[in-house]
């Protein structure tokens, strides 16, 4: 297989290259949807299976940082979609520009996951032998940074779980599948991302040299079919996990 400029030997124009690509590009996405979907559906039969823990659980995650993360997402779709834009464009001096936007719009994604996940593990609600879905209701409301009125709401949630699972004991076992799953699909997106970084770092570095333009832009509008997709996918977890029985009173 020879080069020639960005043209690869076995095709006979760049239209044709980028065909290809895209194709391929999207036969890879539909892999991804079937991933994802095995999960989504293993959530939904154990939500309908046990909802009063589900529920429970979900009212034990922080929705600001849950919101603001997906505002950070939705955000640098719209950047990457910028880059893209920029590139077909021949706008060669924005597209790095647009991707260091949405570069960092990913990291700090990453860094808002990592505060939340270590709030799990101070408020014992990481699946294992420590975990105990009522340790933050058995402590006082500044223990675990919530106010007095979702300290009261959590206390009496729990009461109502126990009654509603038959035992502590299965509550207990019921939430752990929740945190379980909720630990699965975010900690797979948030692997999406970091390997989506890693994609984004490569087109920075390639894109400062000027490569991309109306001519040939394949590999910034590939990547950011990809990037969209993870983000879309953070759209359906988030009410998922986050919004379903939330007490927003």
């Amino acid at each position: 297989m020879h080069r020639t400029g960005e043209l690869y030997g076995q095709y006979k124009t760049l239209e044709q290259q980028k065909e290809t690509a895209t194709l391929g590009m999207w036969v890879f996405l539909v892999t991804e949807i079937l991933f994802f979907g095995g999960m989504f559906l293993t959530y939904a039969i154990n939500r309908h299976e046990y909802p009063t823990a589900f529920g429970v659980g979900g009212n034990m995650l922080d929705l600001n940082l849950g919101f603001a993360n997906t505002v950070v997402l939705i955000a640098s779709s719209f950047t990457m979609a910028m880059s893209v834009w920029s590139a077909q464009t021949s706008n060669k001096k924005l597209v790095p520009i647009f991707l260091i936007f949405t570069l960092i719009l990913g990291i700090v994604f990453l860094g808002v996951k990592v505060v939340e996940y270590k709030q799990k593990f101070d408020h014992h609600l990481i699946p294992g032998h420590g975990f105990d879905i009522t340790y933050c209701s058995k402590q006082p409301a500044a223990v675990c940074g919530i106010s007095e009125e979702d300290h009261a709401k959590e206390i009496t949630e729990i009461k109502e779980g126990i009654e509603a699972d038959g035992g502590l004991v299965a509550l207990n076992a019921h939430a752990q599948l929740y945190f379980s799953l909720y630990f699965g699909m975010t900690g797979l997106h948030a692997l999406h991302m970091i390997v989506g970084a890693g994609l984004l770092v490569w087109l920075i570095l390639e894109s400062r040299k000027g490569r991309f333009d109306a001519n040939y832009n394949t590999p910034v509008e590939n990547i950011g079919l990809y990037w969209h997709f993870v983000d879309i996918v953070w759209i359906f977890l988030f009410p998922l996990l986050y919004l379903i029985n939330r007490h927003l009173a």
